[in-house]
Order: C-alpha cells, then sequence, then structure tokens
C-alpha cells in the first residue's frame, strides 16, 4: 500500500512535509505571496509535529500527505510536481473510509481545491471572513453530503 501513517518524530519526514507544503501552496495559493507563505512556516510545522493523524502518500518518495484531527481534514497537500495524478483523491478517500472524516475547510480563493472537495461529496455549510491566524483570507466550511463519501472508479 502506498499510503501509510507518518512518524511524526522523524524530522526527515517533516522536512519533506514541509518541502511538499511550499512546492503545493506555491502551486495552488496564488493569492498567498512568499511573505505570507514563510510566515505560514511555523504554525505549519507545529501543526505537523502535533496533529492527531497524519498519512502519506508514498511511491518511491512522499509525494503528499493528509492530516486528520477527529473527523475533519486539517491539511491535504501534494508536492506540485505530482499535482494531478490522483494522490489527492487517493488520501482523502482514505480518510473518508478509514478515518471517517466528515469536514474539512478550504480557502475561499483556492478554487480548484473546493471544485475538488465538492466533486468528492463535500459541500459549503458556512463561510468565514478570517483564517485561523487571523489574516483576511476567507475560509469555507464543507461537510460531506449525507449519503455521500465513498466514490471509487474502475
Amino acid at each position: 500500500m502506498k499510503i501509510r501513517r507518518v512518524d511524526q518524530k522523524n524530522n526527515i519526514e517533516i522536512e519533506a512535509m514541509m518541502a511538499i507544503w511550499e512546492s503545493s501552496v506555491k502551486a495552488t495559493h496564488h493569492f498567498l505571496t512568499i511573505n505570507d507563505i514563510n510566515a505560514l512556516k511555523p504554525a505549519v510545522k507545529n501543526g505537523l509535529l502535533m496533529i492527531e493523524q497524519l498519512y502519506g502518500y508514498y511511491d518511491q518518495k512522499l509525494l503528499g500527505f493528509i492530516g486528520v484531527e477527529g473527523e475533519k481534514i486539517e491539511m491535504l497537500f501534494i508536492d506540485a510536481n505530482a499535482l494531478n495524478q490522483g494522490i489527492g483523491k487517493k488520501l482523502l478517500q482514505y480518510a473518508i473510509d478509514t478515518l471517517k472524516i466528515k469536514y474539512v475547510d478550504v480557502n475561499e480563493q483556492n478554487e480548484k481545491a473546493l471544485g475538488f472537495y465538492q466533486h468528492m461529496g463535500f459541500q459549503v455549510t458556512s463561510r468565514s471572513e478570517l483564517d485561523e491566524q487571523g489574516n483576511a483570507f476567507p475560509i469555507l466550511h464543507l461537510k460531506m453530503k449525507e449519503n455521500e463519501g465513498s466514490i471509487h472508479e474502475n
């Protein structure tokens, strides 16, 4: 299996995830400046170290990861060089099937991510004007639609 739990005490894996996070954010979060990204790094690293459940997608090396707290996805990032290869879908489906997630938040300006989650069965339930750091990057709160949650392609 290509998805496995990440050892959060392994500095090599944490640094690999930080590099994936940065490449992914630069490729998908066009509304953030380099200064915004740099300012977020300490919180992201702390989040990786503290999150309840952290799983990586490996194909010779780590290509993406998902972090889950309770029933909510807190982070899902794919290396920019591995985007649009189905890795995010596999990680999300794993979290739905195995971890029983039901919630996720998305930056409003990240329309591609919003479309991805909606395609996977989530719907917007509310909106916050500010992100968790208090910045003016609106957040959409999504919940898995009832009777959804398992999308398998043959």
